[in-house]
């Protein structure tokens, strides 16, 4: 894994929730560079230590807002800190509304979360993946990008945008050596479910949605997963 040292992987929203479990996972088993950005620097440094705690990777926190053009331009990479070849764009909002009771700014909101978080991140550091050999783009998006979901629209709404944005993106870097890969994920144990009635037992465990990820990092240079469908065993868990 020596090869790792010399490569990065970027992870949005890493600040808590699926995030951190992806950036632990990393740690865990890889050499990789981990390059956390979040909105919340606190919970960035608890991240952080966590992954300190596991491996011996470089780990570097940015308090960002993904979903804002002007400040991931801003995003510098610390001296000597390697460019990335992997980057998932996990960062996101959900906003459980029905659609007749969403007001604009939630509405845009929703699409900026989770559809320019991705965008801007991407764009950022596109040219580094492209000087990569086998380098790969993982957008979270959700079972709501396959499907309409009542009482969520503007969420399901960002997140059809998301995958329709993910998929041209695959169509553009076919004659590269990026990937590009989305994952349609159910209902997952996450901060998203705080206040909530939901068995969390019956959700699906993100340390799974982050072993996913790392698979998806072992393909071949000749292999990518172009979408993946991922829900809870049982199907869709009450009474969302």
């Amino acid at each position: 894994m020596t090869d790792q040292k010399n490569h990065s992987v970027v992870i949005t929203g890493a600040s808590r929730g699926i995030g951190r479990r992806i950036a632990q996972a990393f740690a865990r088993e890889t050499e990789y560079a981990l390059l956390l950005i979040a909105r919340t620097k606190s919970d960035l440094k608890d991240t952080q230590t966590l992954c300190n705690n596991i491996g011996d990777n470089k780990v570097v926190i940015v308090p960002c807002d993904a979903a804002k053009p002007e400040s991931v331009a801003k995003l510098k990479l610390p001296k000597d800190f390697p460019p990335p070849k992997i980057i998932v764009n996990n960062a996101g909002s959900f906003l459980l509304k029905k659609l007749e009771k969403t007001s604009f700014k939630e509405f845009d909101q929703q699409i900026r979360a989770n559809l320019y978080s991705a965008v801007n991140i991407t764009q950022r550091f596109l040219d580094d993946l492209k000087s990569k050999s086998n380098s790969l783009i993982v957008n979270i998006c959700s079972v709501g990008a396959v499907e309409g979901l009542k009482d969520s629209g503007a969420y399901s709404a960002s997140k059809h945008a998301l995958l329709g944005y993910t998929r041209s993106l695959r169509q553009e870097l076919l004659e590269t050596e990026v990937g590009v890969t989305a994952i349609n994920l159910g209902q997952t144990q996450s901060t998203s479910w705080e206040g909530s009635l939901i068995d969390r037992d019956l959700l699906i465990d993100p340390d799974d949605v982050a072993n996913i990820i790392l698979n998806l990092t072992r393909l071949s240079p000749r292999t990518v997963i172009e979408e993946i469908l991922v829900k809870p065993q049982y199907g869709r868990v009450p009474p969302m």
